[in-house]
């Protein structure tokens, strides 16, 4: 039976920007790692430089300024804008040892950050038919202030959410945001809150056992061989 070299999540927390491509390097060899059963799941929290990423499904038109590098993630989604002042989180679990769920897994990352959010007074939601987290801003109408893309490889997740704190949401204007052009882009310094990058690590790691324990097995399942 496969088995984690730690039966616990090693988490990593960022104080200075990571570039992308090497964020992504070291995510695609943790992964790789990770299902080897050479090292332990991690989720990882940091921030990137400007850039825009492409997803799987990401169309051309929808890069609209490429004023800043594009990377191909290898991700689900189409493109989205990493940047300062935006907190992410890479999310490497094996569902070998857990719920082998890829709806579950991402319901429960959702609501990870739905819940740590209304940790700060923002009321949030998924949206049918729309990617990511949604929230009512400024002006009443509904935008979004977080972005949901994950990889899954022989069973290892890999990339994870992005929730806007406080970058400058001019960048996204070089992107239609994950395809959905009619809905905008919000954050929490937008919404009147100010919530640093610690802060915002506090409280979603007071909330990762219930994520991680939204993730078990049920009773009486093995775990795949």
């Amino acid at each position: 039976m496969l088995g984690r070299p730690d039966q616990t999540v090693e988490f990593v927390r960022e104080t200075v920007p990571v570039p992308y491509r090497a964020a992504l390097a070291e995510m695609t060899a943790r992964n790789a790692r990770i299902a080897e059963g050479a090292a332990r799941e991690l989720v990882w929290l940091l921030e990137h430089p400007p850039v825009y990423t492409a997803g799987t499904s990401a169309a051309a038109e929808e890069l609209l300024d490429p004023r800043f590098d594009v990377v191909e993630a290898g991700r689900g989604g189409r493109y989205t804008y990493h940047g300062p002042g935006q907190r992410i989180g890479y999310v490497l679990l094996d569902l070998r040892t857990r719920a082998r769920d890829v709806r579950g897994f991402v319901h429960a990352l959702e609501g990870w950050v739905i819940d740590t959010l209304g940790d700060f007074g923002v009321e949030s939601c998924r949206a049918p038919g729309r990617i990511g987290i949604w929230t009512r801003d400024v002006d009443g109408r509904e935008a979004k202030i977080g972005a949901i893309g994950v990889r899954i490889r022989r069973w290892v997740t890999m990339h994870g959410f992005s929730v806007n704190l406080a970058p400058d949401l001019s960048h996204f204007a070089g992107i239609v945001p994950c395809g959905i052009a009619d809905h905008g882009v919000t954050s929490l310094e937008r919404l009147g809150l100010a919530v640093s990058p610690a802060a915002w690590d506090d409280a979603l790691l007071k909330r990762a056992d219930a994520f991680l324990g939204a993730l078990e097995q049920p009773c009486g399942k093995e775990a795949a061989r």
